[in-house]
């Protein structure tokens, strides 16, 4: 019982984290369709990098929780 309530914590927490990361992607994203035209080439490049580097953290979040679900119903 103690590994089931585990995993269902860790799903929990990686819930609210995928939230938040899904979050500042959007308004990243956001923030460089609106100044593409207006903000310093350095600025949107480091924003375009960003957006990269967290929509990568999400899949990974994403991956893990799936097999944090998987290992659920194997118990």
């Amino acid at each position: 019982m103690a590994k089931l309530d585990k995993l269902k914590e860790e799903i929990g927490w990686l819930r609210i984290v995928f939230g938040i990361f899904i979050a500042a992607d959007i308004s990243l994203v956001a923030w460089v369709v609106q100044n593409y035209n207006k903000a310093d080439i350095f600025l949107l490049i480091i924003s375009i990098v960003w957006v990269g580097v967290i929509t990568a953290i999400i899949f990974f979040l994403n991956k893990a929780a799936y097999r944090r679900i998987d290992e659920l119903e194997d118990l």
